[in-house]
């Protein structure tokens, strides 16, 4: 279908603009977002477009950007504060559209197929939503435009974000002229490691990439490589319908160490409050979980060690103590013994929990109670009413990370 009009609208460096959006005086003034940077949560979350002018990015420790700008100004992170922007920015978008499908916290995709008649053409309609969002929220606003999600992303990707316009239109037509000369890392879904595998192989540009057999593709990386050879023509025949955000498929949660973690014992901690943690919110969606997973990434950013791996659980269940056995035989099973930086828990496979409330023995319907009423506790006195005794080890991180929103101050 070749008429589609979707767009992708992407905020220009969210948490920095947002900050700047409370607080006017820090405009026009290099801003980078970041946690304490006294421990390894002092990483660049966010930088302002004044603090990229000197070269300082996501990602960054903090001490690095300090290095390339003495005087930038470090913002603590408010996550809860980024939520209800971005809340904001939604209902702006839905002023044009029921068609819209979140990608991350400050980017959408939206379907304004057929709305001419209503907003005009689909570059006034663009630039009818880039302004209703700076003069409502004050945050510069960037739109990629194409025929499929695909073209989308990358018109805004590498163009929409360094036109002044701010906007960008790819189609079937145009998509070779303008997306193949840029190189192999700029194309969608490329990450690192595939860029070095295809520079390997001589292929430096998306164009060189669409000139290769789909097939080759397909034999040397399987269906990823078959997705990049679309991607790399503009192909995606992916749709957006009303409500089109998929059921939650699992409960995970992920937390980078605030220093390197060497001793078992404190690592067996942090995997215990995560489990609690995991099975904690999937008892509030009201599921429980048939497989877990753990995740462990090590220090050594240039040469990754760690571990992925799951195993499903005897029987669907949500409570920690059925949980963490099968996380400590993981990790006894695949830990190195090499200092870890980050971890990671989920429980997938998810069921509601009340179609198997009739067939609990009497053991599970007590147990489930007693999760119940811990549950309520926690949620009307805060997280560190009650605890496992494991919480006041060394290396434990609940009360560090009790109140916070993705490892960060609400």
């Amino acid at each position: 279908m070749s008429n589609r009009v979707i767009f992708l609208a992407d905020m220009e460096s969210f948490y920095a603009s947002v900050e700047a959006a409370r607080n006017p005086a820090l405009l026009g003034k290099p801003v980078a977002v970041c946690g304490d940077p006294a421990q390894r949560h002092g990483i660049i979350l966010a930088a302002s477009r004044e603090a990229k002018a000197y070269g300082i990015k996501a990602g960054q420790p903090a001490w690095e950007a300090r290095r390339m700008c003495p005087w930038v100004i470090f913002v603590h992170p408010h996550m809860q504060t980024y939520i209800d922007y971005s809340l904001r920015i939604t209902q702006i978008f839905e002023r044009f559209t029921e068609r819209a499908l979140p990608y991350s916290i400050d980017e959408q995709f939206l379907d304004l197929t057929g709305s001419e008649k209503l907003f005009g053409s689909p570059r006034e309609t663009a630039t009818a939503i880039i302004l209703g969002v700076w003069e409502e929220i004050g945050i510069r606003c960037r739109i990629g435009m194409g025929e499929n999600l695909l073209q989308a992303k990358m018109a805004c990707d590498c163009f929409a974000k360094k036109s002044a316009a701010a906007f960008f239109e790819l189609t079937s037509a145009t998509y070779a002229a303008h997306a193949w000369p840029p190189p192999i890392g700029s194309l969608f879904g490329v990450g690192h490691r595939m860029e070095r595998n295809f520079h390997r192989i001589g292929v430096r540009t998306i164009g060189h990439l669409a000139g290769l057999p789909r097939e080759m593709l397909r034999r040397h990386w399987g269906i990823n490589g078959e997705v990049l050879w679309l991607n790399a023509h503009g192909i995606d025949y992916s749709t957006i319908e009303p409500g089109a955000v998929s059921e939650q498929k699992g409960v995970g949660h992920t937390a980078t160490l605030p220093r390197d973690y060497r001793k078992q014992a404190e690592i067996e901690t942090v995997l215990l409050e995560m489990t609690e943690e995991v099975c904690f919110r999937a008892r509030r969606q009201g599921k429980i979980g048939t497989t877990v997973h753990l995740y462990c990434r090590g220090t050594d950013f240039d040469y990754p060690t760690g571990f992925s791996r799951q195993k499903k659980l005897p029987e669907p269940t949500a409570a920690a103590l059925d949980v963490y056995p099968l996380v400590f035989e993981l990790f006894q099973k695949h830990w190195n013994r090499k200092p870890l930086r980050a971890i990671g828990i989920s429980l997938t496979g998810l069921t509601a929990y009340r179609q198997l409330q009739l067939l609990l023995s009497d053991h599970h319907k007590r147990e489930g109670a007693l999760l119940q009423t811990t549950d309520l506790v926690r949620e009307h006195f805060g997280r560190t009413s009650l605890f496992r005794a494991a919480s006041l080890a060394p290396g434990a991180q609940l009360f560090q990370r009790a109140g916070k929103i993705g490892g960060h101050d609400s």
